[in-house]
């Protein structure tokens, strides 16, 4: 069983500047609800109750978020708006939250590495809370990667299609198809951030993982890779040389929040939908 799910949550959202020079990017709302607790709530409907999650300086209001405001309760209850807090109180009474700083910012890879002490020697989830998914009537995106970890018993990243000429914002893989019906590839090379012209096709991870513990020592003996950073995926490509990562398409659809345009499209998107419901 996967137990844990990791947010990596230290970055400093420059590219919504000046509304992240004192807000948390992961607490940046669509609509009602800031873009962390989305993530928080696919994570408990694949059964996984236990949130760590690596912060930053500044970070304080995700801690807050997820913890009671007596002030506030008190302000609202008996009031028509205390219903608005029901969502957050059940995560808060089914979850369990932990909390470590990553002190600098040196890439993914780093920020998972960080997290080892909160999630020790098991597997686990993660979730980057910028990649806003949501399932379209299906099992949730980690759900689904939960049942195919399941099955494989290996790291897990989700993937789907892009632009060919968009290769150079993701890592991209190239992979073997292992099963028609779930959509699973095995994979055989990964490469992060290439030119169009040198990618090895256009599928593309996205920011949802499972990962086996190995990957805390490969990380640590990992070179520090474009950008000087320290890319997950470098270290991921080091499991896939023996054959133990599974790159899965998902079913659902994927907003990317850590852009102005993707927030927008979001926005939109669940608006319309919370107005059809």
């Amino acid at each position: 069983m996967i137990k844990k799910c990791l947010f990596p949550a230290a970055g400093y959202g420059t590219r919504f500047l000046p509304a992240t020079k004192a807000t948390p990017k992961e607490m940046l709302p669509v609509l009602t609800k800031p873009l962390i607790q989305y993530g928080v709530e696919e994570a408990v409907e694949a059964n996984i109750h236990t949130m760590a999650i690596v912060t930053g300086r500044g970070k304080r209001a995700i801690e807050d978020h997820f913890d009671i405001s007596y002030e506030l309760e008190h302000q609202i209850k008996g009031t028509s708006k205390e219903p608005l807090l029901t969502e957050i109180r059940s995560l808060i009474t089914q979850c369990t939250f932990s909390y470590t700083r990553q002190v600098e910012m040196k890439g993914l890879g780093h920020a998972i590495l960080t997290g080892e002490t909160l999630i020790g020697n098991e597997p686990f989830a993660v979730i980057l809370a910028d990649d806003l998914c949501d399932n379209n009537g299906n099992d949730s995106v980690l759900k689904q990667m939960v049942s195919v970890y399941e099955k494989y018993q290996c790291s897990i990243v989700a993937i789907e299609e892009v632009p060919l000429e968009e290769t150079n914002k993701y890592g991209v893989i190239a992979g073997n198809l292992v099963d028609n019906t779930d959509d699973t590839y095995r994979v055989t090379d990964m490469v992060e951030k290439p030119e169009p012209r040198n990618a090895p096709t256009n599928m593309a991870i996205i920011g949802r993982y499972i990962l086996t513990p190995d990957i805390f020592d490969i990380i640590r003996n990992t070179k520090p890779g474009k950008g000087g950073e320290i890319q997950i995926t470098d270290a991921l490509l080091e499991q896939a040389k023996e054959g133990k990562v599974i790159a899965f398409k998902f079913k659902g659809k994927r907003f990317d929040c850590g852009s102005v345009n993707g927030f927008v499209e979001a926005t939109n998107y669940f608006y319309e939908k919370e107005k059809n419901v």
